[in-house]
């Protein structure tokens, strides 16, 4: 009787993640000519929802067991617990869009790739609202390699993920592309991008014998950065936002006196530093990075202007902490309104994380306010706000 109780419940909450979802993509996207892509652009507020997934680790479902949870916590775990997260998220963050940070599947316990990766983005697909994917150092670890994990993804249903962009004749990895998001239909700058995206492949292990550990964003994939963000800029001087698995070796620059969240582990980067924050600081649009990979950390502090963020672990069967919940960390970027009503750049880049529990706490808020009006170049300070129980 309580596994048919279940049952309800998941397909009831599917149910209404779907119209719910469905009425915020009408808002907040459009096609890009007969093309069938969506056009990402800010809503009817003047805001951009961006919720992000790191380290599902999915493999069989149902029959794949969860790492690292109490007894207490769940009578039995498994794949679907995760699965179920993100229908919670969904529901309650009603996202523009999704952004899977790595390690979506978990290869060396994933019997067939297709199955898992069909089951680990399903929740995004139900709700037809876009998504994007970059590749994590696991998910090629079954019988797939990257380069066709990474094809499969991108030829999945609502997906904005590309293996690579077009016109590059060399770039090395898989999932190296950006997304331009728009300004409100009706506003003047309803074809422009306003919100630029930068999603990277940060690969997964070292191939040169002299240098152990992880890999390191090349430089093909920097000079694609620059020139596409030169580009971009020469359009508009839209803030950027970057994503990719494994967090730059900048991010142990912190300690707990200046950042947000919890440092629970060490910082799995490359043990080589290819300079890519250097290159993010010079090249000056991207406000802030977003990657997984380190399960137990979800920090976020600023460095030279960039804030470096983690997301939290999000999948049951990746390795975590016994008692500290899974969770997702959300992004919301706004634009500035006119006294006449008009809206104008963008205003402010607010983040906060939902954890796994009874009402999906938000916590560790934090909000950029970007000063447009002030300088030619963007001015940004950094407040933080008190913990969030019941946002």
């Amino acid at each position: 009787m309580a596994r048919t109780m279940a049952t309800i419940i998941v397909i009831l909450c599917s149910f209404s993640i779907l119209i719910l979802a469905t009425e915020r993509v009408q808002r907040s996207s459009s096609l890009i000519g007969g093309s069938g892509i969506k056009q990402l652009r800010f809503d009817e507020q003047g805001e951009f929802r961006i919720l992000q997934v790191a380290d599902m680790h999915y493999a069989d479902g149902r029959q794949t067991p969860c790492e690292d949870v109490l007894p207490e916590q769940f009578a039995h775990c498994s794949d679907l617990n995760t699965t179920f997260f993100i229908e919670r998220m969904i529901q309650a963050e009603k996202p523009d869009l999704i952004v899977f940070t790595g390690d979506n599947i978990y290869g060396a316990d994933t019997t067939d790739p297709v199955a898992s990766m069909n089951a680990a983005f399903a929740p995004a697909i139900t709700s037809n609202i876009p998504w994007a994917a970059v590749l994590g150092n696991h998910d090629q670890e079954s019988t797939l390699s990257r380069e066709g994990v990474m094809r499969y993804i991108a030829g999945m249903k609502h997906t904005l993920s590309q293996f690579n962009p077009s016109g590059v004749g060399v770039i090395d990895g898989f999932g190296n592309y950006n997304l331009e998001v728009h300004g409100i239909e009706g506003s003047s700058s309803v074809n422009n991008s306003i919100l630029n995206l930068y999603f990277l492949d940060s690969g997964d292990y070292s191939t040169v014998p002299s240098i152990p550990g992880y890999v390191w964003i090349k430089p093909s994939q920097q000079f694609w950065f620059q020139q596409t963000s030169m580009k971009l800029q020469n359009k508009s001087k839209a803030p950027g936002l970057a994503y990719f698995h494994i967090p730059l070796p900048e991010y142990a620059s912190f300690d707990s006196s200046n950042f947000t969240g919890v440092k629970q582990e060490g910082i799995s980067s490359a043990s080589v530093n290819s300079g890519f924050f250097t290159t993010l600081v010079e090249v000056g649009d991207v406000k802030a990075v977003f990657t997984g990979h380190d399960h137990i950390n979800d920090f976020c502090g600023q460095l030279t202007g960039i804030h470096l963020c983690y997301a939290g672990g999000f999948g049951y069967h990746a390795y975590g902490k016994a008692g500290w919940s899974r969770r997702a960390r959300v992004v919301v970027v706004s634009l500035d309104k006119e006294s006449n009503g008009s809206w104008e750049a963008v205003n402010s880049i607010r983040t906060w994380k939902r954890l796994d529990d009874e009402k999906l706490t938000a916590i560790d808020d934090q909000v950029s306010l970007f000063i447009a009006k002030l300088a030619s170049r963007w001015q940004v300070w950094n407040h933080r706000s008190q913990v969030n129980n019941s946002t």
